[in-house]
Formats: C-alpha cells, structure tokens, sequence
C-alpha cells in the first residue's frame, strides 16, 4: 500500500461498521410494548435507525415526558440485550487491519452513547483497531453528529485534522463532516436510502464493504 493520503478516518459505527437492525428493532417494539402503545409499520422502524433516539421516539408519541419514558425503556434493554443482537459487516475487520498497517490513525465518530458503542466494538474485537471513540455524552454536551465529529477533530493535529476523511451511511454522517468542512465517504449498505445519500453530494459514494476497500485503500486520487 501506498504512503496515506489521508493520515485520519473517521468511521461512523451503525449501519457502517456493523449492521444493528436486530437489536435496535427489537428494543424499539420493546419500548412501545411495555408503553402500550402502537407498533410501526418495518419501513419507519427501520427509518429509525441512525437518527438520534430522542427524537425518534418523540416525533412518533407525540408526547416529551412520554418520549422520556420511552428512552429509559429503550436503554435498559439495549445495553443488557439489544447492544449484542448486531452483526459485523463482512470484511470490516480486515479493513481496519489494512488501513491501521498502513499507519493510518482510526477513530469512531457515533452518536451512541460511548457505553454501547465501546461493547459493540469490544464484542466484536474491533477496539484495538482505534486511536478513541467519540460517541454522544448523556449530559448532551455533545449529541449531534456534528458535535460528535467536532470532539474527534480536537483530538487530531493541524496535519490529520486537514487530511481526514468521515466514513458513514446517513445524511446525518455528510451533514455532520460538512459542519467542519470535512469530506465525508457515504456507504449505501447500511440505512441512508441511495436518494437520500446522493441529494446530501458526499465526497464519494461506495455500494459495499469491497468497495469502500478499494476506495480508501487502492486510489490516489480521492
């Protein structure tokens, strides 16, 4: 391989290094169960998976105190259960080992809270490959993706921070990196419908795991 051109990435967690679908559908219809109240229909349970939680939950209910239960809910169960009903995308592991060879300083960039996110990337043996993960604070001191990729940014030198690169499958991960004038690779494998991905113009859009490979890994010219 050759010598980095860019020294930093920035990886997202959901929907970009593993597949969450299981655990966080199945605590979604949890939490409205014990809440009593209706179930979704799979496209909108789906279409909760990267958006922040809170506001997830509170745009369905209709009701604050009663999204505040929800999350409580949410939370007890996904960080006993849910956390661990997740699947690791074929050939991130190698991935990471060849960007990390290769002398290129990894980060995690997630709005998850850094509990669940460090025994995800714990669980599937994926730690050792990051310099730090970011994720969001409970206190909200930080909780967009922008505040997120901000933190991360702090801790690189003027030399990384104007060479890195954010890698993830929402709008939220583009609009995020833009915030910082940071170009962001947007992979269409986990849940940021194509349409969606391609309106929000990232730096460049890769269709799978190979791809994003070959991308970061092959090419000079990104």
């Amino acid at each position: 391989m050759r010598q980095p051109r860019h020294p930093a990435l920035l990886f997202d967690l959901d929907g970009t290094l593993t597949d969450p679908y299981e655990g966080i559908t199945r605590t979604f219809r949890h939490t409205l169960n014990t809440l009593g109240k209706p179930l979704p229909d799979a496209e909108t349970l789906r279409s909760w998976i990267g958006p922040p939680l809170r506001a997830s939950l509170r745009a369905y209910l209709g009701d604050d105190t009663l999204a505040e239960e929800a999350v409580t809910i949410y939370r007890e169960r996904y960080l006993s259960i849910g956390m661990y009903e997740n699947q690791l995308y074929e050939g991130i592991p190698e991935l990471l080992a060849e960007l990390q060879a290769s002398g290129i300083r990894l980060y995690v960039a997630t709005s998850k809270f850094i509990v669940p996110a460090q025994g995800i990337l714990d669980h599937f043996g994926l730690t050792r490959f990051f310099v730090a993960i970011i994720g969001s604070t409970p206190d909200d001191r930080i909780g967009t993706k922008a505040e997120v990729i901000g933190a991360v940014l702090d801790l690189l030198s003027p030399t990384e921070r104007s060479a890195s690169l954010m890698i993830g499958d929402t709008v939220y991960d583009i609009e995020g990196a833009r915030a910082h004038s940071l170009p962001c690779i947007a992979v269409t494998y986990g849940y940021g419908t194509l349409d969606e991905l391609t309106e929000a113009n990232p730096h460049a859009l890769v269709h799978s795991v190979a791809d994003l490979r070959d991308l970061l890994c092959n090419k000079e010219d990104h």
